[in-house]
């Protein structure tokens, strides 16, 4: 029968108007026969496989005798003929076939496809009853009406309908499959292989015993904390218990395969139950979590109980292999966690060499309403087969609640599952009955040796319900009348399994009591010993091994608070160039105007100067030098969106060729990986934090093709980046690299929103920190990102390097230039990046102003490519003795003690602040209250800038002008603000 399948499988549908020239397909000689030697003694062979072996004997047998193609074919005896007429059935050389029948034989043999395509539509998916979406009648059964009575002239009717209940056993019972839009033979037929075959169901004694128990373990701890703490949200699992040994199973099962590091994303619905009892987090310390009265012992704001994740390293008790588990933390924005997770996965396979995917996999949990509604979900889905971002799989389980908060289906999604969007990157999708724990546990088994074998995601669509409501706290009766009254009746999965197991005498009423009451005693004792506790994050969040190596004290402290010079020797400087404007291949076509750039850095270097490209090349390969990972990522980030960058070279006569200098700065150097990104913000930003989390020895940056674009990743800053270290005491060195600057080119390119940057910076606008040795420093760590916007490239190299030689790790936020990048005047000497140079969080003017600084009048403070504008306006205005200008390089955490000494510097200036964006937007209301507690409100703190606005710049380059002729000389009217005094 499985043959039949196969050479049905195989069939090309014929229409009608084809069949009067449609030639007839007919298998290979070598392959039949070989098919036919191999299975003439298979005690599986059926009375269908006869039949086929007969009809095609007669064929060659035809044919060798000299018949042509057209007539070697005879149809198989008709109904009710014996299985020893088969043997004496004579061939019938020179017989006419009949073409019409031949074409009506094909229709009803593919016809059983139909079950494979559709079958999953008549499966029993819904344990409640009352979702399931059938059709009126069987695929099968539909197929064959196409050809009407006569198709039962081809085979028995006995053998059609074992056919029928075989492929209906295999895809409409509780286990649904789709896969046949997969465009890979293989890949579909290792899938009906697993779930066509006979017994594939089938556990052993043991493997129903430890199915019976993890189900204990599932639903018992929710009964725990219903009973002891009935009043408080903890959005449990009940009405998808089957849930944790479905993650179990396919751990086991990854672990058999030789993985040996899983990382998880899952939403709040069940996280406690998880790490409970697949992470195997301590209960004591779950239970402690629930007290009212516990009070933080570490720093940070926490988080509540199920957003919390963990790191844990133990064994596994069904392989004995060591596996490491970890839980990402996620915010209650669901989806968000998925492209952390894909990312942290992606740098754990890095460090350890696993290009394949074998030793370290991701596992993805997933709400039904979210994965169809959230766009995260299709843009993670998206990297998982490019080159720079794919974790070779990723086992995707959704718990199919059936209903999205109070939201129907109906009215959440626009397609029949809520996990249709898996199709886009052919991800074989199984659906399964939650209260069947077997088919759970067959399907997720199957899930995982789809990973291992073809390094490819797959959906596991757990489909449940929801026994309370959207939390404990919820009533959806006021929503979902009729579902809430059938889930009143439904009885649950584990005495529904028990049941089972001890009608087959697979486990005794006694043993199943005693499983309970053993549990029970394990969730009582952890219960006593929490009230002693208190939460220590370190412990349950527990770094990975590589940020406690040498970088944390045991309490997760730094080991230093002291910052080494961020400046190279001039030799080092001079080789890193060299690299930099050469091409380290040979024999390879560079384009013409690349020679150019490439000649244009050689010159720099020879006159010991470096632009901002060759800035950043010297921060980033001195870092690789030192067995530093760099990895940069982002859009059109390898050229880089205004094409100063070039660090991907590509042969212009070979296609595919490339060359990345930058891995040929030292021999011994760490890789350099530089990759452009698919359209992604939201995705790829999540992806590189997560990168980022893996290893403190990284310089891991994002890049915005434009800084105005990092608003489509709004969920990743605000709920992972800013608040990361408070939430979960959890330390990251992403970098985000943001274009910024007001230059004429419209509102979506031109502002990168440092006012909301700003807005979430934690230091305080009214304390003026006391000043330390180690006060720099301290300031770092002590606030949550930091925030700087250079005016010159050797600033910008030292704070990428600073970002590294920190004895800790901060987010680093970077308002990087667009015209800077080719400005004449916005060059840096090699003497500011020498040994002993570090970077600046204040540039103080340089110029004839400090000469005489009581006789200046203004000092104009600013921030970023401003302060071109102003300096050559000041020049031209022939007011530099009169005005001095100081760059604040560092805005977060601001530095108070800098600019408290330029303020005293000129004691009769009046104070401004002059930025280019607008009012309401960029700098303003986050340094002024600043400068102000600096000097004790002695003096007022005047704007320059243009006016407020709800855009963030204007689309008419006419307008622009006019706005920045009307700031600077406002900026440069020494009376303009004394009408305010």
């Amino acid at each position: 029968m499985h043959r039949l399948r196969s050479c049905a499988a195989r069939l090309r549908p014929i229409t009608a108007s084809q069949t009067a020239t449609a030639p007839l397909s007919v298998p290979n000689k070598k392959s039949w026969a070989f098919r036919h030697n191999n299975s003439k003694n298979d005690p599986n062979t059926t009375l269908s496989d006869m039949f086929y072996r007969w009809s095609w004997d007669i064929f060659f047998r035809n044919a060798n005798a000299g018949a042509p193609p057209g007539t070697a074919y005879q149809s198989p005896p008709p109904m009710g003929v014996s299985l020893a007429g088969l043997a004496q059935a004579q061939s019938l050389v020179g017989a006419q076939p009949n073409v019409e029948k031949l074409v009506e034989d094909h229709l009803a043999v593919q016809g059983l496809s139909g079950t494979r395509v559709m079958g999953h539509h008549n499966a029993i998916l819904d344990p409640l009853g009352i979702n399931c979406v059938n059709f009126d009648e069987s695929p099968v059964a539909t197929g064959f009406q196409h050809v009407g009575e006569k198709c039962f002239l081809i085979i028995l009717t006995m053998i059609m309908l074992l056919i029928i209940r075989r492929l209906e056993m295999a895809y409409c019972q509780h286990i649904g499959v789709e896969f046949m839009f997969i465009n890979d033979l293989d890949q579909c037929q290792w899938i009906r292989q697993k779930f066509e075959r006979p017994g594939v169901m089938q556990f052993s004694l043991e493997e129903k015993r430890t199915l019976l128990a993890r189900m204990v373990r599932s639903t018992r701890f929710e009964e725990f904390l219903q009973r002891k703490w009935s009043s408080e949200k903890r959005f449990g699992l009940e009405g998808c218990e089957s849930l944790i040994p479905a993650l179990k199973t396919i751990i086991d099962k990854s672990s058999n395969k030789g993985v040996d590091t899983v990382i998880m994303g899952m939403p709040h619905r069940g996280r406690l139950n998880v790490l409970a009892n697949v992470i195997r987090k301590e209960l004591e310390q779950i239970f402690c979590q629930f007290d009212s009265k516990l009070e933080a012992t570490d720093e940070g704001s926490g988080d509540v109980k199920y957003h919390l994740g963990m790191y844990h390293r133990r064994i596994n008790r069904v392989t004995d292999r060591n596996i490491t588990l970890s839980l990402v933390a996620n915010p209650s924005h669901l989806e968000a966690v998925n492209p952390v997770v894909q990312g942290k996965t992606k740098a754990e396979q890095f460090y350890c060499g696993d290009t394949d995917g074998n030793r370290v996999m991701s596992i993805l949990l997933h709400g039904d309403a979210a994965f169809a509604g959230q766009g995260i979900v299709y843009e993670t889905f998206h990297l998982s087969d490019l080159p720079s971002y794919t974790t070779h799989g990723t086992v995707h389980v959704v718990a199919n609640n059936q209903i999205g908060f109070t939201t129907d289906p109906r009215m959440a999604r626009s397609s029949p599952y809520p996990t249709d969007v898996a199709r886009v990157v052919n991800a074989p999708i199984f659906h399964v009955n939650a209260d069947d724990p077997e088919a759970v546990m067959y399907v997720c088994t199957v899930a995982a040796e789809w990973r291992a074998t073809f390094h490819k995601d797959v959906v596991v669509d757990l489909v449940c319900y929801r026994r309370n409501g959207h939390n404990e706290m919820d009533e959806p009766m006021f929503t979902q009348p009729l579902m809430y009254k059938q889930i009143k009746k439904q009885k649950g999965v584990l005495q529904k399994y028990a049941e089972k197991l001890i009608a087959e005498g697979a486990v005794s009423r006694q043993e199943y009591e005693e499983e309970i009451s053993k549990y029970d005693k394990i969730c009582e004792e952890a219960h006593a010993r929490s009230k002693d506790e208190k939460i220590l994050h370190i412990k349950h969040l527990n770094y990975h091994y590589v940020w406690c190596a040498g970088f944390f004290t045991l309490d997760g402290q730094p080991k230093s608070m002291s910052c080494p010079s961020t400046g190279l020797p001039e030799e080092e400087l001079t080789h890193i160039g060299q690299v930099a404007s050469s091409v380290p291949v040979e024999d390879f076509t560079i384009h013409g105007g690349l020679s150019r750039i490439l000649k244009g850095r050689a010159d720099m270097i020879k006159n010991r100067t470096v632009d901002w490209a060759l800035g950043e090349y010297m921060a980033f390969g001195s870092l690789l030098k030192e067995g530093i990972h760099v990895r940069l990522s982002g859009q059109d980030v390898e050229r880089g969106t205004f094409s100063h960058r070039h660090h991907v070279l590509h042969d212009q006569n070979v296609d595919k060729r490339i060359c990345i200098p930058m891995n040929h700065v030292s021999p011994n150097q760490a890789l350099y990986t530089v990759c452009n990104s698919s359209l992604s913000e939201y995705g790829v930003l999540g992806f590189e934090l997560g990168f980022a989390m893996a290893s403190p020895n990284a310089l891991v940056l994002w890049e915005a093709q434009f800084g105005d674009f990092h608003n489509t990743a709004q969920c990743i800053i605000d709920q992972f980046i800013s608040p990361g270290q408070a939430k979960w005491v959890r330390q990251n060195g992403i970098v985000l690299l943001l274009p910024h600057g007001m230059e004429g080119m419209g509102p979506e390119h031109s502002s990168a929103r440092p006012e909301r940057f700003l807005q979430m910076c934690n230091d305080d606008p009214d304390f003026n920190p006391k000043v330390t040795d180690d006060f720099e420093v301290r300031q770092l760590y002590d606030c949550n990102w930091i925030v700087v916007n250079c005016s010159n490239p050797a600033n910008y190299f030292h704070v990428m390097r600073r970002q590294i030689l920190l004895p800790f790790r901060k987010p680093l936020i970077v308002f990087t230039p667009k015209s800077l990048l080719r400005h004449p005047e916005a060059k840096s000497n090699f003497d500011q990046m020498l040994p002993g140079t570090h970077f600046q969080r204040v540039i103080p003017d340089d110029g004839p102003a400090t000469q005489n600084p009581s006789e200046v009048k203004r000092i104009v403070f600013c921030t970023g490519k401003v302060y071109y504008e102003l300096a050559r306006e000041r020049k031209a205005r022939n007011m530099e003795d009169s005005v001095a200008i100081t760059r604040i390089e560092q805005l977060s955490p601001f530095p108070f003690d800098l600019v408290k000494a330029e303020t005293e510097k000129y004691p009769n200036a009046d104070l401004v602040w002059c930025q280019e964006e607008h009012k309401n937007q960029g700098y303003y209301d986050y340094v002024k209250p600043r400068m102000r507690t600096t000097i004790d409100r002695a003096k007022p703190v005047w704007y320059a800038g243009r006016e407020p606005a709800a855009a963030p710049a204007t689309g008419n380059k006419n307008t622009h002008l006019l706005e920045l002729k009307r700031f600077l000389d406002t900026t440069f009217n020494l009376d303009a603000f004394k009408d305010h005094i």
